[in-house]
């Protein structure tokens, strides 16, 4: 049996800092249009769909032909919006969360973390090497430290790994937040128990860790940029505008 994969878009309506922004528009595209078709763009899944608690969100895909499923009002968090998908559609190796907030998504970061699936890892996700001292100092940002097999060690909000002299380039890494899933570990985590390191660092990440899962890194060669804030979004539009010459 071929090796298949699924690109799942967690999207809602009600973000705190930034309301309805899956819908905002972004030079004649709604964001959640944008990340769907950076996704296809990529061109590594079976399949990409949105998966949304809102009818707004349902119908914006419906309107661009995209592929979207409704999900339960009552999840938490995107990765349980992926496991009910993953329940729903059972017929796929593997699943990734692609987060809805990032119109300029990379395609290159994408490919990386499918690749690791497919060769056998159980959790896939991406970091980026900080570039400067005070974003490597932001709890903001998380922090991830990796072996030599480019696994994850940890996982924090705090600067790790710590520079006792002066802030060095390509030494610490950012956490891009994209992962990959196994089919089979997808489905285990809603029985893992959660660690107390999960509840102070408020980073779900660290439940794999605890529970003895690897988690493999994909090194990407561009920043991810989300869009958190009406700040974040001035900011999106000045590099498409830069993009598009």
């Amino acid at each position: 049996m071929s090796f298949s994969v699924l690109g799942v878009i967690p999207a809602r309506l009600a973000s705190t800092r930034f309301p309805k922004k899956a819908l905002i528009d972004i030079q004649g595209k709604t964001m959640i249009r944008r990340v769907y078709e950076r996704a296809q763009l990529a061109n590594c899944f079976d399949k990409v769909i949105v998966a949304t608690d809102s009818e707004e969100i349902y119908d914006e895909v419906v309107r661009f032909d995209g592929n979207v499923v409704m999900t339960s009002p009552t999840h938490n968090s995107g990765t349980e919006r992926v496991i009910e998908v993953a329940e729903k559609m059972p017929l796929y190796s593997a699943y990734v969360n692609i987060q809805g907030d990032e119109p300029l998504l990379d395609v290159g970061t994408v490919r990386g973390v499918v690749d690791l699936l497919k060769q056998g890892a159980s959790v896939a996700t991406a970091c980026f090497p900080f570039h400067n001292a005070d974003d490597y100092s932001d709890p903001n940002q998380v922090k991830v430290v990796m072996d030599k097999n480019k696994r994850a060690l940890y996982f924090s909000r705090s600067p790790i790994p710590y520079f006792r002299d002066h802030f060095e380039y390509g030494i610490a890494y950012k956490h891009i937040g994209i992962y990959g899933y196994s089919r089979n570990t997808l489905m285990q985590l809603k029985s893992l128990p959660s660690p107390e390191i999960e509840h102070a660092e408020k980073l779900e990440q660290l439940k794999f860790l605890y529970n003895g899962i690897p988690v493999f890194l994909h090194i990407a060669t561009q920043d991810s940029i989300g869009v958190d804030t009406p700040d974040d979004l001035k900011k999106v539009l000045l590099m498409l505008k830069e993009e598009n010459g």
